[in-house]
This record gives structure tokens, C-alpha cells and sequence, in this order.
């Protein structure tokens, strides 16, 4: 670390030599570990213990369920658990625990087999840890029915661990629906007084609820994690503190850098989910996850174009990627990520960065070669994380249908997904939809509220050329510091207004999926419901026909709540800030025919 300049010394100081291009151009061999194959070697190194030895996990996902309409689905799932390296093929035994109601179990005889065992399969290894996927499925019952797993020989490494081996989680009947959690914002900012928040104390709620009604499923909407300390407390604070812009947009993402951000971003991700309560959330209740700015950045995408280019927004978006993938999705990463050091990772081809033979050393990375029929994959990697897009698409029980669009992949100031992707998501819900009728209901999570008061009067304010004499005195003297950001220069508040779908430089695109939302609910039938986090404030927004066409409601395909989450563990906003959002709430006209505004929720403020 001494290599890298901290704060106070000269801050435009490269970090360590870099790696000779020449060292980046060559093959990388590809081999076979326990049936799997992939591209690498490996550590080469054997664990002699007999014991699993468990660092972080076991991380249960809800994929998706199979055969809906033929009367006997499957459900799909993953269990991921990460381990030190070395470790032999570990196994699972997943069985049936009955139905939930003691009165239930008489409904019928159990279908299938009530104890399997699965094979790991490994997803990712390198010299200090290795990454185990279990590809899990069981048939659903006639009853709502609980299964326990249990990982054989599981032991974890850290003393401070107390999580039990087996754990239970409970899937819903043939005929029921899910029965759906919904989280967003879950983590602390940066300069947020942690202790006087308990922690993630809210997830104590979430599990004594489990306890007395289980979810079947856990939908993250985006800040699953944190990762903002990157800049403050990780190995980007003395990038962070260059106070020049233009030697801060220039500043190499070496192999030495990237290597320290790759140890920080699994370090955050293994400490946070981790952390009771929502650790034990984590392994009884079968995730769903999108990702957004925090996990890879705070405004990552809404920065200016030409910084959004730079260097280091590049490497830590292909470093936050990877994590994604493996921590939240359970799927093998890219074989490497965005380094200034191998010209290949600067340019890559449609298919995402290639590998390079300096960053696989010791590593091996499993190759999928069908992928997970759940994800909606994009049509071209995104401008600034180079690899392709993942929304998703899968069936909630019997009648509801969910879709998370992932709106932070292609994500720039002026754009949120391309074209091409909302035509493949819309054309793959109209298959799902024409297939199965049953489906009354789509979820569909944006991640950031759609239905919301406009704020274009304080995005021009903080655009206009007021603003300039305050940064100039901010460059020279410090002034009004926490006003601004540390990144290309702008009001720290703008990356935020710029994410909103009522942005204005969004306007045509939130129109354009709004109407092809309408055009879906009215051919298909279909009620839509909207999910959006991000802005740390509970509301509700509608869109619904305008009252002179005279619709009811319950047959009106323009009727579409947006359900907006508070923050699950991050700290809500002033009590100004609500307040001049509920004064700033009116009734807006998307067209002629769409009026969308926000409910008045709560009949008395809280306390």
C-alpha cells in the first residue's frame, strides 16, 4: 500500500508500474474441475481439513418456476455459499418438512420425492477464495409446504458466525400466489452515524413477520449494498482527493489498482451480508435481486459522459459487476474486468471483456453455457460496465408474473436502457403472457419511482449559471464543500434528479415504456403494478385514465399503482425534504388520456 499515494501526499502520483501490454495478449487455457468447465486452472491448491470451511452464506435465490400451466410446476432455485480455496466438491440435502398449517398436510398425497441431494458446482476460484453454486429444484404441492436444506460438512471460518447449518424456507401451493417482500436501500451512506440507527435493525421485523406469516420470496429493488466507501475508507480515496479534473479523469485503473478494488468490493459484500439480522434473512427467504448505483457507486451512469468515460468509473463498474453476478445473481463473472493495463479489457467485442491472462492467473471462472432461461439478456454491453444487461422474468405462484428491468447497466444521463432491450422485454412478456392466461398480475420493478413529483424547477436551478460563481469559490476556497460532488464537479443533489425517470432528459422514454405498459395490460388483461426504491420515502403513485373517459377502475388498463419503498436500513430524508414533496404533488397528464398523480397515503403524520 505504500505505493499508492494517501491522503496528503501528492495525489496525482500514479500507483504502481504498470503491467506491459505484452503480458495482457496471450491465451489463457481452459480445463475441466469437478465435471465443470471453464477457463483457467485454478489455484492448484487442495484443502485437507474434511470440513467446507464457509466464508460467507449459504445465500438462497428464487430463480423461477417451470411447466405453470401443465397442473404439476417446478420450482427453481440456487444456494450459494463462499468458501476459503481448495475445498473439495461440496454436496446438499434438500427435504420436505410437511406442509406449513398442520391442517394442510390432508389435502392430498405428497408429489415427488421428498429428499434430493445436489452437487456444487464451482463458479469462480482464485488464490484467496472460491464461490460454490447449488442449482436446486422441487416439485411444488397441493398444500404450502416447507423444505429444509443442509450443506454436508459445512463449517464456518469466523468465530463471530453462529448461523446453524440447516435452514428452512417455505414455497407456496399449486393455486396460491406469492407472498412477496419487497426491499430497497439497504445500507448506510457515507457520513451516516450507523449507531444511532441500530444497524440493519428493520430486518428484525422482517424475520419476526416471516416467523408469523413466511414470504416466499424476497424482491431487492436496487442498493442491496453499499459499496460508496470505496472513495472514502478504500484504495479510490486518493484518487477521490486529485483536485484536478482533468488529471482525475486521466488517472490509469491498473492491474495493481483494480486488485485492491476487486479485495475491497468482496470484502464490503462478505461484511455486509454477513451482518445479522439480514445475514439470516439471506438463507430463509429466496431472493430476487436487481442492482443500482450503490452497488457499484453512489450516481454511477448520471455523471457527465466524459467523466463516466474515465478510467476508474470503467474499472470499478466492471469490479462491481462481477460481485453483482456471483453475490446476488449466483452466476459465473466475466473472465476478467476493465484494466488500463490490458488493451483487450479497453475495447471489448458484443460478447462482453475477454480474459486476461495476468488477471487469471491462479483463477479459474466456470463457462455457462446455457444461461438461466430467467434472465432477459441485452442486446450490446452497456457504455460504461462493458458487459450486456440482465432484467428478469419469472412467475410468482400461480397468477402474478414479475419483471425487474435492469435500468442501471445501460444506464447514461440522457438514456436509462436502449431501445433494443425494452423491445425484447415487452416481446418476452407477451410471449409468457399468450402462453399462460392464468396470469392475472405483473410485478414490475424500475427501481426508481416513476410516479413522482416533478422536480425540473430545482434541476434547472442547479444547472443554471448561478451556480457557477458558488463552484468556482467552492474550487478555490472550499466553499459550501458538501454541496458539491467529488466526482466531475456538479451539485451533489443533481446525480439523484437525474436517475428519476421524471427527469427531464427522460421524459420521452418514461412516456414510451408507460404506453407500451398500457398497450400490454389492455391485450394480455393484465393488472401492473409498479415497484420503485431509491428515494428513502414511502408513497404511492397511480397513473389511471383521465375521469372525462368515465373507466372504472377495476376495468381501466391505464390503472397503475407505483408502490414506492422507504429505505430498508439507510437513513430517510429531512423532514423538509417530505415535506416539499408532498406540496410539490399534483395531478399531472402523461397524455390526453393518462392522468398519474400520489395518493395521500397516511391520514396523520407519524408521532
Amino acid at each position: 500500500m505504500a505505493d499508492v499515494p494517501i491522503r496528503g501526499q501528492d495525489a496525482s502520483i500514479s500507483p504502481r508500474p504498470a503491467v506491459h501490454p505484452a503480458a495482457t495478449e496471450g491465451a489463457v487455457a481452459h480445463s475441466e474441475q469437478n465435471g465443470i468447465h471453464g477457463v483457467g486452472t485454478g489455484p492448484q491448491v487442495m484443502s485437507t481439513t474434511g470440513n467446507l470451511e464457509v466464508v460467507c452464506g449459504p445465500l438462497l435465490n428464487y430463480k423461477r418456476m417451470s411447466k405453470a400451466s401443465s397442473g404439476t410446476p417446478t420450482w427453481h432455485g440456487s444456494v450459494l455459499v463462499v468458501t476459503t480455496l481448495g475445498q473439495m466438491r461440496p454436496e446438499l440435502t434438500l427435504r420436505s418438512l410437511g406442509a406449513v398449517a398442520s391442517n394442510e398436510g390432508g389435502r392430498g398425497l405428497f408429489s415427488g420425492p421428498r429428499s434430493r441431494s445436489f452437487k456444487g458446482e464451482k463458479l469462480y476460484e482464485d488464490p484467496k477464495k472460491a464461490f460454490w453454486r447449488f442449482l436446486i429444484d422441487l416439485p411444488f404441492q397441493k398444500f404450502e409446504a416447507k423444505w429444509e436444506y443442509h450443506i454436508k460438512n459445512l463449517s464456518y471460518v469466523s468465530e463471530k458466525t453462529e448461523e446453524g447449518n440447516a435452514q428452512v424456507f417455505v414455497v407456496p401451493s399449486i393455486s396460491q400466489s406469492m407472498r412477496i417482500l419487497f426491499h430497497s436501500c439497504n445500507g448506510f451512506s457515507v457520513g451516516t452515524d450507523i449507531d444511532a440507527f441500530s444497524g440493519p435493525a428493520l430486518w428484525n421485523d422482517v424475520l419476526r413477520m416471516h416467523e408469523q406469516k413466511p414470504f416466499h420470496v424476497m424482491i431487492g429493488g436496487g442498493d442491496q449494498i453499499y459499496n460508496d466507501g470505496v472513495r472514502v475508507e478504500g484504495p479510490l480515496r486518493p484518487w477521490t482527493d486529485i483536485g484536478n479534473p482533468k488529471k482525475r479523469r486521466d488517472f490509469p485503473f491498473n492491474e495493481d489498482l483494480r486488485a485492491q478494488c476487486d479485495e475491497y468490493y468482496f470484502k464490503n459484500y462478505v461484511r455486509w451480508y454477513g451482518t445479522k439480522p439480514f445475514a439470516s434473512a439471506n438463507g430463509q427467504i429466496p431472493q430476487l435481486n436487481i442492482w443500482d448505483d450503490h452497488d457499484i457507486i453512489d450516481g454511477f451512469g448520471s455523471y457527465t459522459d466524459h467523466f463516466m468515460r474515465c478510467a476508474v468509473f470503467r474499472g470499478i463498474g466492471g469490479v462491481a459487476h462481477k460481485y453483482y453476478l456471483l453475490f446476488q445473481h449466483h452466476v459465473p463473472p466475466p473472465k476478467s474486468t476493465f484494466t488500463t493495463d490490458a488493451p483487450k479489457t479497453v475495447n471489448p467485442d458484443i460478447n462482453g471483456t475477454p480474459a486476461d491472462p495476468i488477471q487469471m492467473q491462479g483463477t479459474f471462472v466456470m463457462k455457462e453455457d446455457v444461461m438461466d432461461p430467467s434472465f432477459i439478456i441485452g442486446p450490446k454491453p452497456g457504455p460504461y460496465v462493458e458487459e450486456r444487461s440482465r432484467s428478469l422474468y419469472c412467475q410468482l405462484g400461480a397468477r402474478v408474473a414479475f419483471c425487474g428491468i435492469d435500468a442501471r447497466t445501460e444506464r447514461t444521463r440522457h438514456q436509462i436502457n436502449y431501445p433494443e432491450t425494452y423491445d425484447l422485454i415487452f416481446n418476452r412478456l407477451s410471449t409468457e403472457f399468450a402462453a399462460n392466461p392464468e396470469i392475472k398480475h405483473l410485478i414490475l420493478l424500475l427501481g426508481v419511482p416513476i410516479a413522482y413529483p416533478r422536480l425540473q424547477w430545482l434541476e434547472n436551478i442547479f444547472t443554471s449559471p448561478i451556480i457557477g460563481p458558488i463552484r468556482f469559490l467552492n474550487k478555490r476556497f472550499g466553499l459550501a464543500g458538501g454541496f458539491f460532488n467529488h466526482f466531475d464537479g456538479n451539485v451533489d443533489l443533481l446525480d439523484d434528479l437525474d436517475d428519476h425517470y421524471t427527469a427531464h432528459q427522460h421524459k420521452h422514454e418514461r412516456k414510451e415504456l408507460m404506453l407500451k405498459l398500457q398497450a400490454l395490460a389492455k391485450r394480455h388483461s393484465v393488472r401492473v403494478t409498479i415497484l420503485g426504491g431509491d428515494v428513502h420515502l414511502a408513497a404511492v403513485g397511480r397513473f389511471y385514465s383521465n375521469p372525462k373517459l368515465a373507466i372504472p377502475a377495476e376495468r381501466d388498463w391505464r390503472y397503475m399503482p407505483n408502490v414506492i419503498s422507504s429505505a430498508i436500513t439507510n437513513k430517510p430524508p429531512p423532514q423538509a425534504v417530505a415535506n416539499l414533496l408532498a406540496r410539490r404533488n399534483k395531478i399531472h397528464h402523461l397524455d390526453a388520456d393518462t392522468d398519474e398523480t400520489l395518493l395521500e397515503m397516511f391520514d396523520r403524520d407519524p408521532g
